[in-house]
């Protein structure tokens, strides 16, 4: 895990130095109608970041498997208006949600890491796949930022 925990922190630091030097412009221009924005990007990354951080807190209590929930991503971003949010606000909520991801992941023993989850296609994997499988997508997006 300690390989994910430095990915993590490496991608929130490259984060805030890419959003701090980008313009509003940049931040809110949609290069087609059905696309998200930077902004949009970045809450959808808020949106993902709180339902994962509650699947990795539920999964200490729960009954194993765990059962991933899935959420409305769309539905998420439009609800939050991040396109017409202040950017302190939303960079300093992600950054948060991420400071206690990675709070609660350098917490995980083996034991926990070795907790069963039920994927949304029925399939079953771990804690470890799920952290993995969130800074992965994190990653993703994050780069969605940087290029656009």
């Amino acid at each position: 895990m300690k390989e994910t925990v430095y990915k993590l922190e490496s991608l929130m630091d490259k984060g805030l130095d890419c959003l701090s030097q980008s313009s509003e412009i940049e931040l809110t221009q949609k290069l087609s109608p059905g696309k998200w924005s930077k902004k949009e990007i970045l809450g959808h990354l808020i949106d993902s970041g709180i339902n994962n951080l509650q699947r990795f807190t539920e999964i200490q209590t729960e009954n194993k498997p765990y059962k991933i929930r899935p959420y409305k991503q769309n539905e998420l971003v439009k609800a939050n208006d991040y396109q017409n949010a202040e950017l302190k606000e939303i960079t300093s909520l992600w950054l948060a949600i991420n400071n206690r991801i990675l709070s609660l992941i350098n917490q995980q023993t083996e034991d926990t890491l070795s907790y069963k989850i039920e994927i949304n296609d029925g399939g079953i994997s771990d804690l470890r796949f799920l952290i993995k499988d969130y800074v992965d997508h994190l990653e993703h997006h994050l780069e969605q930022i940087i290029r656009l």
